[in-house]
């Protein structure tokens, strides 16, 4: 089993322990300051009543991107962390 294999099995182990669903949950994203890049993580949440907050980084190289939506399972979670991998440059925290 490789590292990103067990940060999504640690993952959601706490997350079934720790979190009552349906839960809001906040993602939190940087990625480098492209419009297409921004609108690719904006996609991933797109038709879930999602609430994104971006801020710019002092630099302007980055954007930091707060998504906050209510998920139904830890499994949707993950789901959307490994869509949100797919977009060449991000940082997920």
């Amino acid at each position: 089993m490789d590292k990103r294999e067990q940060f999504y099995k640690k993952l959601k182990k706490k997350l079934k322990k720790d979190t009552a669903f349906p839960a809001k949950y906040l993602f939190k994203f940087i990625v480098p300051a492209s419009e297409e890049k921004i609108i690719q993580v904006e996609d991933i949440f797109d038709f879930t009543g999602a609430v994104i907050t971006k801020t710019s980084s002092k630099t302007g190289k980055y954007v930091s991107l707060s998504i906050l939506v209510v998920m139904n399972k830890a499994d949707d979670i993950i789901v959307k962390y490994m869509e949100a991998e797919k977009v060449e440059g991000i940082i997920s925290l």
